[in-house]
């Protein structure tokens, strides 16, 4: 047997050795997926296919890359690649992908090599001037929700004409429909492109351009798609577009974990891979090295209430390991104390000491960090905050949460306060975005006038109307230098490292300035524009404004999980996470706290509906957070809890119910101090 394949078990194995034809990759939570299509692709390269025929797509650029850094890896570890070699597999993110399609092709579609990609705010206000020109007014029509009608029509690879045609007796289909017409227009303009753009343009260049198509298809043999279950109707045609040609399609997923139909993600195509490729290989993937028997158990019970799945069970070899805490909590901030209290037990012993929660909060947050309140403390390896997740299903849970962490002196961290939404690094980044694409008008907008630069309204308007010449000498001056400022640091671009450009950039526009002489707020701002540059770093390889183009595509592209990656500076690193049950999809823990479990809350109000597929989602959704711990989890629920300013009674969630009683073990206040010796 060759040694890379080894340390894999029968069914990896399997999947991996699979040269020839279609694959579906069945892989359950914590069954080595990513190792498993890691080794595949090494296994394509030792029997002879060139590196730069294989291509892998993934999600975010997290996934993508631990995927292209593992690739390396084994690859460099079996000797195929030397030091003159660089060539490697092309592994990416869809959106990603389709940005490189786009540009190899832009004058194709009508755009330059330095197209601007939109953000949602910038999209909003886009749909929000459009509404305008059409007189309508914002607040009758949320410009947010019209966009988001328009995202979920492009995400189905329906496009504008369809969409009218479909619409033409719907007074809201009208109205997105003029709007989503002046919208395309206001981008073109720009020569920017939405998020949505990305995939839709790329794979309707495939589809319509036989000739393109087969370049593509030509370039890279093998395809690897990983979360599958993820995927919604365009990326779906863009994967099978681009393997029509050889079928050497390798699909990786578990419809188990399918929680994103929302945006547009449709179940569908995992289930029906057998049917578009009757000649699939099936691999089925149950080995969890993940978490604990009694987590797995939990996991199977729950998810086998769900009927639009293929039947698999997860097993392990792990230990039985520990009893599933549950906690019934008063309200919302009892719930909390007993999140942040137990966080400290975790902290100094495991789980084998029982906090007094009756001591006083003066009392306890008297205690220095990650003491307890023992007088015998347990000689266990301490474990990091950062091995430890507080989930929850919306957003408003998280306040009560925090207020906790900050009584109990717990550094924490929120999951999804993305770092390029910064106003001041958006506001940098539009500086090179503006310099590379003038037609940028969204970016022009933001920046003209930061720092204040005295350009009104007035001004900007005759700007964009190309009448400079009627403006006085004085602001006409004032527009020449602002421009100035943006063909310098066009030129800096050129000739610079993408390190070096940010602190051009800082300098040259005056935020240095402005904010170094501002409040402690905007003090720390400027701190995030030097992380900005610290993280630039690592572009300064790429030549000729390479790296900036890179950066501002990374950025443009990042999801909430790549960007916590950035957050994550030296003195918080070491911090529990608190985020929604979605954003911890493809995380691990230690540790777990599931809370907010009660009915109408988890499963959410809008999807409790007996037998739906919106009723499965959530169920799947459970499982998803319970299959994120390794060793630990406590899940809770509130008797009270005040939501919109309204106190609420509140039941159980039937998910609670679902697991057996023999896994579970209560936790009460009653609990007195106790020392648990080992």
């Amino acid at each position: 047997m060759e040694d890379h394949l080894k340390e894999l078990n029968k069914e990896q194995r399997e999947a991996a050795l699979h040269m020839k034809g279609p694959i579906l990759i069945v892989a359950g939570a914590g069954a080595g997926k990513t190792k498993t299509i890691t080794h595949r692709i090494v296994n394509l390269i030792k029997n002879g296919v060139a590196p730069e025929r294989i291509l892998a797509v993934t999600f975010t650029n997290k996934a993508a890359k631990e995927m292209r850094e593992r690739v390396i890896a084994e690859i460099e570890k079996n000797a195929q690649m030397t030091q003159e070699q660089d060539n490697i597999p092309f592994v990416s993110t869809f959106h990603s992908l389709g940005v490189y399609i786009i540009k190899e092709n832009a004058r194709i579609l009508g755009l330059t090599k330095y197209f601007t990609i939109l953000d949602e705010s910038d999209s909003t206000s886009l749909v929000k001037e459009a509404l305008k020109e059409i007189d309508i007014d914002p607040k009758m029509y949320d410009p947010k929700k019209i966009k988001n009608i328009i995202s979920r029509e492009k995400g189905k690879f329906i496009h504008l004409a369809d969409y009218t045609e479909t619409n033409s007796n719907n007074t809201l289909g009208k109205i997105v429909a003029q709007v989503w017409n002046l919208y395309e227009k206001k981008k073109e303009k720009e020569n920017s492109l939405d998020f949505d753009d990305l995939l839709l343009k790329a794979t309707k260049l495939l589809k319509d351009n036989a000739e393109i198509r087969k370049i593509y298809q030509e370039k890279w043999e093998y395809i690897h798609i990983d979360e599958y279950q993820d995927t919604n109707e365009v990326q779906y045609l863009m994967s099978k577009l681009l393997s029509e040609n050889n079928k050497n399609i390798c699909v990786v997923g578990d419809a188990d974990q399918n929680i994103y139909s929302w945006r547009g993600a449709n179940l569908k195509n995992i289930l029906s891979f057998e049917k578009d490729y009757p000649d699939a290989k099936i691999v089925l993937l149950e080995q969890n090295y993940r978490s604990t028997q009694n987590i797995l158990e939990a996991a199977n019970v729950v998810i086998k209430k769900n009927k639009y799945r293929p039947d698999k069970n997860l097993f392990t070899k792990n230990k039985t390991g520990e009893k599933i805490s549950l906690y019934e909590a008063l309200d919302e901030n009892d719930e909390a104390d007993f999140v942040a209290t137990k966080i400290l037990e975790v902290l100094d012993n495991g789980v084998g000491t029982i906090f007094d929660r009756s001591l006083s909060v003066r009392a306890r947050t008297a205690l220095p960090l990650g003491s307890s309140a023992c007088e015998t403390p347990l000689k266990n390896t301490p474990t990091p905050l950062s091995e430890i997740a507080i989930l929850y299903r919306a957003n408003f849970q998280s306040r009560a949460l925090e207020e906790a962490m900050l009584r109990y002196n717990i550094s924490y961290q929120v999951l999804g306060v993305k770092f390029f939404e910064r106003k001041e690094i958006k506001d940098t980044l539009a500086y090179l975005r503006a310099a590379l694409n003038r037609d940028s008008l969204s970016d022009v907008k933001r920046i003209i006038n930061f720092p204040t630069r005295g350009i009104g309204k007035v001004t900007l308007a005759k700007i964009f109307a190309n009448d400079v010449e009627s403006l006085p000498i004085k602001v006409k001056i004032k527009v020449n230098n602002f421009y100035k400022i943006l063909e310098d640091i066009g030129e800096k671009i050129k000739t610079s490292k993408t390190s070096e450009v940010i602190k051009f950039v800082v300098k040259k526009s005056g935020i240095e300035s402005e904010l170094s002489n501002g409040t402690e707020e905007d003090i720390e701002r400027l701190e995030n524009i030097k992380e900005l540059a610290t993280l630039a770093l690592k572009y300064d390889n790429l030549e000729n404004g390479g790296g900036v183009e890179k950066l501002l595509e990374d950025a443009s592209l990042a999801s909430d999980q790549d960007s916590i990656m950035i957050e994550e500076k030296k003195e918080t690193k070491n911090a529990v996470k608190l985020m929604t049950v979605h954003a911890s999809k493809g995380l691990e823990f230690k540790y777990v706290f599931i809370t907010g479990l009660e009915d109408g809350l988890f499963p959410h109000q809008k999807h409790n509906v007996e037998a739906s597929e919106d009723s499965e989602e959530e169920r799947r959704l459970f499982y998803v957070a319970l299959t994120r711990a390794k060793e630990k989890l406590f899940l809770s629920f509130t008797n009270f809890r005040t939501i919109f300013g309204s106190r609420q009674i509140n039941a159980p969630s039937e998910f609670v119910s679902d697991i057996s009683a023999g896994l579970l073990e209560k936790e009460g206040e009653k609990n007195k101090i106790k020392t648990i010796y080992i």
